[in-house]
């Protein structure tokens, strides 16, 4: 059982968290302007026949007999995609990187739904596999958790770009989309993050990783299994091959914030031995 009543309790305590650090916001309140809609003045435009008159710039008019209408800020929920990766890479780890993805999903929907926000979950491997609908209520969670409990690793290879296509496709509301995966893609997660990205989405990256990956004890002759492929492979490791592994994988993670920081994305890198409330108190601060 990954969702019990003290995970119910931490979630409870990331949410305070978040009002703490952003008064109310998860990550960015979007606002949209809307002409009379809000109470924060943005700017005006010239009056048009048929225009509320409630709405003139009655002060201008009087020193300047311009007619001008005053136009205002009006808040507007934001849509938050979290993309949970459940792919079979996703099955390895100490604790499982799928569970703990899923704990970071729910913490992130609870904070969402608390803000009022629109939520929504989309299970993903090389396909779109379930969608939680989006939906809008911190009454809601229940519903989102046991989507997320009933959520099984569904496929074999993962690949973001075609799961981003077929979403977009979709014609979903421009929002903050959340992809948390191990970004073992075959294909490169980048081609996804970038479909996004030119259809004015605004990604955040969440890397998960088991330490065992980054740092594993594999010495001697031994038959590795692709984890997602399925596909063996008859291996001799020295310590030497040890090392340029270690590089490569070093390597991997240092490209995933590279990119993210070259296009501007928020990026968070996790084993998944850091514990996911202190996680994402730290995706808060930084952001």
């Amino acid at each position: 059982m990954i969702f019990d009543s003290d995970f119910l309790k931490k979630l409870e305590y990331l949410s305070l968290a978040s009002r703490r650090i952003f008064r109310g916001q998860l990550l960015a309140q979007r606002r949209t302007r809307q002409m009379g809609g809000g109470i924060e003045f943005a700017d005006h435009r010239d009056y048009a026949s048929g225009d509320d008159l409630r709405y003139l710039d009655w002060n201008i008019f009087a020193r300047l007999g311009n007619r001008l209408i005053k136009r205002f800020e009006e808040e507007e929920d934001l849509h938050v995609y979290i993309f949970l990766d459940c792919s079979r890479s996703m099955s390895a780890g100490t604790p499982n990187k799928f569970d703990y993805a899923k704990q970071i999903a729910a913490a992130l929907a609870y904070i969402a739904l608390a803000d009022l926000d629109r939520v929504s979950v989309i299970a993903y491997a090389e396909k779109i596999y379930e969608i939680f609908p989006l939906t809008r209520g911190k009454r809601h969670i229940l519903s989102l958790l046991r989507f997320l409990e009933q959520c099984k690793l569904s496929g074999e290879e993962t690949n973001l770009a075609t799961v981003a296509g077929d979403f977009i496709h979709r014609k979903q509301r421009t929002g903050l989309v959340v992809v948390i995966s191990d970004l073992f893609d075959p294909h490169g997660f980048q081609n996804g993050i970038d479909s996004f990205r030119y259809r004015n989405y605004e990604p955040n990256v969440v890397q998960v990783h088991d330490r065992s990956e980054a740092n594993p004890k594999l010495l001697g002759d031994l038959q590795l299994v692709d984890v997602e492929s399925g596909k063996p492979r008859d291996v001799t490791i020295s310590e030497s091959v040890l090392r340029q592994y270690k590089k490569k994988f070093a390597e991997f993670l240092d490209s995933v914030r590279k990119y993210c920081v070259g296009n501007g994305l928020r990026c968070t890198i996790s084993q998944t031995s850091e514990p996911f409330d202190e996680l994402i108190l730290r995706m808060m601060r930084e952001a």
